[in-house]
């Protein structure tokens, strides 16, 4: 069957395919993202409210599972490597969804610590996931539109489920809670529903028998870890990390304590972040990539950025200006700054992940590199705070440094990857012949047609599941 691919052109001449299944796999994003922002911004209050357990004991226990759900990243990468990141990932969607539905019905510690330790293991292992799966559904310059779509709709959809939640729990008052629980685990049945319909176009489940590929697979993590420019890739990674945890942790610490700023400043940098990245990431992106630049510059760039607006910070902090509209002015632009520096970086950095990723490893290097994410979350708030109180422009300082270095490190890694990795290439659609009857003799209609002089068909690279 023939699947009509909609293309524009580039400045550079390059050519974007839509690919099949596309609008079903980013609506799927879309609603993650959506039922995800219905917990995350009340995330101690909406578990208080569920169970009926204290505060300290939310806490203690969600930090318990968090760190024990790392546990998750290198057993769903070898389950990826094995079975394909689709299936992969529609399971997690089920433990994710039932986990949330389960929520309002355990209201005693064993239950909700037992609830709440598969859900984190289903959060923590489908990013790697999602990015291994599309690594299967697109090629080449199809994956970098795809990684700036999916960071621009995580954006926009934690947003508006935020807004969904505090709209939910005015309405309902403490039973909001529990219907946005609910409505989180319904929009992982949705998302299931539709990220089914998306169809494996390279990669996918391995089919088996001899070769390099099950020989890699043998392997294991022996060639991850012997990797060492996707090492680099990956500690590059962890500097930048650090960076995009200074908006949850390190701003309202900054704003509230050195600034004497009101906590609605908090909201709205979290607000203006939210909205720049919904409606340009996928713009900016795009501009990048009609520039025809390589993605380690364009990583390189965005952590440039991250830098200029972390040193911008730290001077807003030892200035401090009486004025509180100054304040808030400079503040707003910083984060402006900064969400342009995610939104140029984030593509570019997630797609030199997934093309350094060999086929038949891909889920073992994309659990790899999601651990340098989860590092990042884990130690951000004691680093943070730590530096903070020594002295608040500390922590500024430091990311600055660390955006410096990883800035330079792309740069100087740019040499140790295939010019297949760096380079931003057009999606080429494979080559098939059509399928023929067999005729006598045990020859094949194709091998006629050869040798009359008839040609093979192109058609769109696409391969069922």
């Amino acid at each position: 069957m023939l699947f009509r691919k909609h293309t524009t052109t580039s400045k550079a001449g390059t050519s974007e395919r839509r690919i099949p299944g596309e609008r079903a796999m980013l609506g799927a994003m879309a609603v993650d993202a959506v039922g995800s922002g219905m917990y995350v911004p009340f995330n101690l209050v909406f578990f208080h409210h569920i169970t009926g357990l204290s505060f300290a004991v939310v806490g203690a226990v969600l930090t318990a599972v968090g760190l024990l759900g790392m546990a998750a990243l290198p057993l769903a990468g070898a389950a990826v490597d094995r079975y394909g990141a689709r299936r992969v990932q529609l399971v997690l969607y089920v433990v994710r969804g039932t986990g949330f539905a389960l929520y309002p019905l355990a209201t005693a510690l064993p239950a909700f610590a037992a609830v709440a330790l598969g859900t984190a293991f289903g959060d923590r292992a489908f990013p790697a996931v999602q990015q291994a799966r599309i690594g299967e559904v697109a090629l080449g310059i199809d994956r970098d539109r795809l990684q700036a779509s999916s960071r621009a709709l995580r954006n926009g959809g934690m947003g508006a489920g935020a807004l969904l939640a505090s709209l939910v729990i005015t309405l309902a008052g403490d039973r909001g809670f529990t219907a946005a629980a609910w409505l989180n685990a319904l929009s992982f049945a949705v998302a299931f529903l539709l990220m089914r319909r998306v169809r494996t176009v390279h990669g996918g489940a391995p089919k088996g028998g001899p070769g390099t590929g099950s020989a890699r697979q043998a392997a294991g993590y022996r060639v991850v870890f012997a990797d060492r420019p996707f090492l680099a890739l990956t500690g590059i990674n962890f500097l930048t990390a650090l960076g995009y945890s200074a908006l949850s942790v390190l701003f309202p610490l900054f704003i509230a304590g050195r600034l004497h700023g009101p906590q609605s400043l908090t909201g709205a940098a979290f607000t203006v972040n939210t909205v720049l990245c919904g409606v340009g990431g996928v713009a900016i992106a795009a501009r990048a990539r009609r520039t025809g630049a390589r993605r380690t510059r364009s990583a390189a760039l965005g952590a440039l950025l991250f830098g200029a607006s972390f040193a911008g910070l730290a001077l807003l902090g030892a200035l401090r200006p009486q004025d509180g509209w100054v304040v808030a002015g400079a503040l707003f632009a910083l984060v402006a700054l900064y969400t342009v520096g995610e939104m140029v970086h984030s593509p570019a950095a997630g797609s030199l992940a997934v093309a350094a990723a060999p086929e038949p490893l891909r889920g073992r290097y994309m659990a790899a590199y999601q651990l340098s994410w989860s590092l990042a979350a884990a130690l951000a708030p004691s680093l943070f705070t730590a530096l903070y109180a020594a002295g608040s422009e500390l922590p500024w300082l430091l990311l600055t440094a660390l955006s410096v270095t990883a800035a330079a490190a792309f740069l100087r890694l740019e040499a140790h990857l295939p010019a297949s990795v760096v380079e931003l290439t057009p999606t080429t659609p494979a080559v098939h012949r059509r399928p023929q009857p067999r005729i006598e003799g045990g020859a094949d209609a194709g091998t006629a047609a050869g040798a009359a002089g008839g040609a093979p068909v192109t058609e769109p690279a696409e391969l069922t599941v």
